[in-house]
């Protein structure tokens, strides 16, 4: 058995360079930059209104049209993708990006995020304009049913490999590895044993899944916020700690972004390409622009308008990257932890707790939350692409299969689970990317005719 399972995690290895590899990565990154340009740049430069969208949308149905569409507010829609995205990849992630790659992995991360804003822009435009109601009376949408509804029926088989790769990946990152790194977590931090938080997170998923995305949404609208703000505070202060090396610390992200690195300390050096590959592989794993992920979310959005929904969407790659992956990355660098030796979370936590005190437990905090709250969103990103598969009769037994895998999670050994997980997330954003493609041109129409209506008012209003 385990020679077999030996060759399984080889073969996958092999895969899983390929599918997270240069290709792909530029595929990314391509896309993005071709959206950006057909978009005019229009994300970056509507940062302002999308924050204004953001904050009208947080209450239910407030100066809206009673026909409105949908089953969340915006915000809560905003917040239950980022509930998936802010997780373990922004605290432990950001460390091993730079561990890799030396500081100027940061300075790729945000470019990436800069693109990937006009890729998660079209994609919830795309969810909103082309997503259905089911036989519950609920909104779904995403990358197979913009596929389906938006593609000729030649291309319905990249739907289903979407939906297929969805619902397989979700069970590996979105739950069994959160629970794995919520129990490592608290046992190493506070010596909680493995299966006691398992049997607790067990619970709490199976209460919170059974009130559906009403409820993940309401659970995700004040634990996100709340957790992000503590997180960014804790950040803040160790910025604060080592205010006088900021200036130095931002002019060496940007000098080692363009030049290779020399080893120091336990620092084994980085050449260029190295910190250009580590930032965007972890950019995109963070901020999931381009998997396609978050769509599924924001076509649950209460809008009859995919543009206004698009604008809220994309700040969910501007804040997970660009404010909390910064603050982690910061930090660590301005500090000097980053040439200590240490990796992963294990390093951001050294590098908090070398601020404040009780740094390390504010990492662990913080990390326990976001991996919870991370699967409660895939919860219902694969909920949706089972039901894409077998219909609403399957989503009773994803949500008891859901749950018990929790406790499994927190207890197994998952080499083998997250290493087939994360190629199979990869594997997520091909269908989805072609389809972003081919439907561009309707993006581009959506957008320009929302803006041309919104000059024309603005230009009755001062006549007025």
């Amino acid at each position: 058995m385990e020679p077999l399972l030996e060759k399984l995690v080889s073969w996958t290895g092999v895969v899983n360079g390929i599918v997270w590899g240069t290709p792909m990565l530029v595929l990314i990154l391509g896309v993005g930059l071709f959206l950006s340009a057909g978009l005019r740049f229009m994300p970056i430069l509507k940062l302002g209104k999308s924050f204004k969208l953001l904050w009208t949308g947080r209450l239910s149905d407030k100066g809206q049209n009673m026909k409105v569409e949908g089953e969340i507010t915006p915000f809560n829609a905003l917040m239950t993708a980022l509930s998936a995205t802010i997780g373990t990849s922004n605290i432990a992630g950001v460390a091993v990006a730079i561990v890799i790659g030396g500081p100027g992995a940061l300075f790729w991360m945000w470019c990436t995020a800069l693109v990937g804003m006009a890729t998660k822009f079209a994609e919830a435009v795309l969810a909103v304009k082309y997503r259905e109601v089911d036989d519950y009376g609920n909104h779904v949408g995403g990358p197979m049913y913009y596929i389906k509804n938006g593609l000729s029926h030649k291309w319905a088989w990249l739907s289903t490999a979407f939906a297929l790769f969805g619902c397989v990946t979700g069970f590996g990152i979105g739950n069994t590895v959160q629970a794995h790194s919520v129990a490592d977590i608290l046992s190493t931090n506070f010596s909680v044993p493995p299966w006691e938080t398992g049997v607790v997170m067990m619970v709490l998923v199976g209460l919170v899944l059974m009130g559906g995305i009403k409820r993940i949404s309401d659970v995700a609208g004040k634990l996100v916020p709340m957790m992000a703000i503590f997180y960014i505070t804790a950040g803040l202060i160790v910025l604060v700690v080592y205010a006088a090396r900021v200036p130095a610390a931002l002019a060496l992200v940007i000098d080692s972004a363009f030049n290779p690195v020399a080893a120091q300390g336990g620092f084994a050096g980085a050449a260029v390409w190295m910190a250009i590959q580590s930032g965007v592989a972890r950019g995109v794993f963070s901020n999931e622009a381009g998997l396609g992920s978050a769509a599924i979310a924001h076509a649950a959005a209460k809008t009859n308008n995919p543009v206004e929904q698009g604008l809220v969407a994309m700040l969910g790659t501007f804040i997970d990257t660009i404010i909390v992956c910064s603050i982690t990355g910061l930090s660590i660098v301005v500090s000097g932890s980053w040439t200590s030796g240490e990796n992963g979370a294990t390093l951001t936590s050294y590098t908090f707790s070398n601020a404040m005190p009780m740094g390390n437990y504010i990492v662990a905090m913080a990390l326990t939350i976001f991996a919870f709250t991370s699967i409660l969103g895939w919860s219902f990103y694969s909920e949706k692409c089972v039901e894409y598969l077998f219909g609403v009769k399957a989503i009773k037994l994803f949500r008891l299969l859901w749950t018990l895998a929790v406790p499994l999670g927190a207890v197994a050994s998952l080499k083998f689970i997250w290493l087939l997980a994360d190629t199979l997330n990869a594997m997520m954003a091909i269908p989805n990317l072609i389809a972003l493609i081919l439907l561009s041109p309707v993006v581009f129409e959506l957008t320009r005719k929302y803006f041309k209506k919104q000059k024309e008012q603005a230009a009755l209003e001062n006549l007025g």
